[in-house]
């Protein structure tokens, strides 16, 4: 049964998923990582260049409020099961 708290862990899932992503090791290998000559001369238009910054953005927005959301998320599922 879907409930508001499943909802809220795997939507704190996905948000984990995609801060874990490491540009060099795992975007590069899919050719969508930053390279340092071409970053200023890309098509800021297209599909990739608006997932890569979204994807950026979320890491960098998120840092903070993730690793509390996570200890929260963890000492609940302690206390309560």
């Amino acid at each position: 049964m879907l409930t508001l708290w499943n909802l809220f862990e795997a939507s704190l899932l996905c948000l984990n998923a995609v801060c874990v992503l490491h540009e060099e090791r795992f975007m590069q290998k899919m050719g969508w990582g930053a390279t340092g000559q071409n970053q200023g001369f890309e098509d800021q238009s297209s599909v990739k260049f608006q997932i890569l910054n979204l994807v950026r953005s979320i890491r960098t927005v998120t840092r903070i409020p993730l690793i509390i959301l996570n200890i929260l998320t963890i000492i609940f599922k302690l206390l309560l099961g």
